[in-house]
């Protein structure tokens, strides 16, 4: 009997899709994310074994839970115990309002994260303001410095970051530096070289690498600087000469951070020393050796009541997710949004839906240029059929939008890295500042409404009158949008 190619070849299909089937229902996954590997695997046969192997598998949990069992506990137990010394205990039931106390026991429940009162915080909204003010802090750092960014590249503002962190570490400051090596591609290990010699620390997230690591699809997304334990920063800025409006691509990146002091700055402390040693290969900090050096005792004259909410492919809750629900849900006039990337789950499509359909003023903007085609298509997609149900859809001209916030009504909003889409709620490591105060909020807005005189609103007939190409680019694009 001659065997064919045409045989061969429809043999090849065929185990490609015995193995497309065993190898995707093995592993727990969400409905949506099984459809779109199943769709990958079977229309690039072979070619999509090797995209799996790369960003469809799960991490292993053993590396992920081993530092919950010995450092979890303690650092509840001393955050307790500095909250009680600075008179930020847990407020009653009482004394908190109704939609506050909602989100405040939530995330206490899901994630361990304490209500942080009083703090002071300063919106920081611009790359040049950011730099300079978190360079100075830096420079007047006495004890310890951590830093985890999910850039850190290897250009004109990395280099002159890393210079200042050896030398605070050659005059004894405790420097420590997380990088997501997916992040920072272009950036090696040979560029924390100097860091390492001057008594430092740098390393990839859980010690992976960007060409060796068959698990690249998880990233450490997060942005968290905390110096001496009483300043802390949380945004969405990372460190690059783009994120300075220095790329001809981008040309202006418009962005949010936030500036902390007050006890909230122990979350962010907290999230950092569970990472670091989740990462690191060595100067571990074992639980016996958490100093209270690391939460200082901080009184501060603020007003901003805050929780510090992580979350990430570590646990099922999809802790910050659940926390822009419970926005959604709670608002009664405006639901204001910023964000790059716009792939939100059914989940939060109906939230969003709800909100609009009950009379919500429900505004959300998006860059008008890419930067992951795919990505962009399909936050197109998603911004069409919510500017179907009143959404009303901007696009921000003025250079690249890559703020991730959410304004509400008149005192709830939130700030930090996590985008509306898939990835920032199931596969990426994202912290966030859920704000619970009328002045930050209101800033935010105005914020918001500076931004919109720069936008172009963008109307369900404007997507309608689209070419068909387009929409169907879109329509694709939207099928794999859980891996995206």
């Amino acid at each position: 009997m001659q065997i064919t190619m045409t045989m061969i070849g429809e043999g090849i299909y065929v185990i490609n899709v015995i193995l497309a089937i065993i190898i995707i229902f093995r592993q727990r996954r969400d409905i949506v994310a099984i459809w779109a590997w199943l769709l990958v695997l079977f229309l690039l046969p072979v070619v999509g074994f090797l995209i799996y192997a790369f960003l469809g598998r799960q991490l292993p949990k053993d590396k992920l839970f081993k530092v919950k069992s010995d450092v979890q506990l303690q650092l509840d137990e001393l955050l307790t115990e500095q909250r009680k010394a600075i008179g930020n205990e847990d407020l009653p039931a009482d004394l908190v309002s109704n939609s506050v106390k909602s989100m405040v026991t939530m995330f206490q429940n899901a994630n361990h994260a304490f209500l942080a009162r009083k703090n002071r915080v300063k919106i920081l909204a611009d790359g040049q303001q950011l730099f300079h003010e978190m360079i100075e802090d830096m420079e007047r750092a006495q004890s310890s410095i951590h830093v985890e960014f999910y850039t850190f590249y290897d250009d004109q503002i990395g280099n002159q970051i890393r210079n200042l962190l050896v030398r605070k570490a050659r005059s004894g400051v405790e420097v420590r530096v997380i990088y997501d090596p997916f992040g920072s591609l272009g950036t090696y290990r040979s560029f924390f070289k100097p860091l390492l010699q001057a008594g430092g620390y740098a390393e990839p997230f859980l010690a992976r690498s960007a060409f060796t690591d068959f698990r690249l699809n998880f990233r450490d997304h997060r942005k968290i600087v905390v110096v001496d334990g009483k300043i802390g920063y949380v945004g969405g800025f990372n460190i690059g000469d783009q994120y300075l409006g220095r790329h001809k691509k981008f040309g202006y990146w418009r962005d949010t951070h936030l500036r902390i002091t007050g006890s909230a700055v122990f979350g962010l402390q907290g999230r950092f020393i569970l990472d670091w040693n989740a990462t690191a290969s060595n100067g571990l900090l074992p639980s016996d050796h958490i100093e209270q050096r690391y939460f200082p005792l901080t009184r501060v004259k603020g007003d901003t009541n805050m929780q510090i909410v992580s979350s990430g492919p570590d646990s099922e809750m999809q802790q910050i997710k659940m926390g822009y629900i419970r926005l959604i849900q709670t608002a009664k006039r405006r639901v204001w949004i910023q964000s790059p990337y716009l792939i939100p789950d059914d989940s939060v499509m109906d939230a969003l839906r709800i909100a609009a359909m009950a009379g919500v003023d429900v505004r959300i903007m998006i860059p008008h240029m890419p930067d992951h085609p795919f990505v962009y298509r399909a936050t197109q997609y998603y911004a069409h059929e919510l500017a179907k149900v009143g959404v009303k859809i901007y696009y921000y001209e003025r250079g690249f939008m890559h703020s991730k916030t959410m304004v509400v009504d008149d005192r709830l909003s939130s700030v930090g890295s996590a985008n509306l889409d898939y990835r920032s709620f199931k596969l990426n490591f994202e912290v966030n500042a859920f704000i619970y105060d009328e002045k930050i909020t209101t800033q935010l807005a105005k914020l918001f409404e500076e931004d919109q005189r720069l936008s172009r609103l963008i109307t369900a007939k404007m997507f309608d009158e689209q070419s068909l190409y387009l929409r169907f680019k879109q329509s694709f694009c939207r099928l794999l949008s859980p891996i995206l």
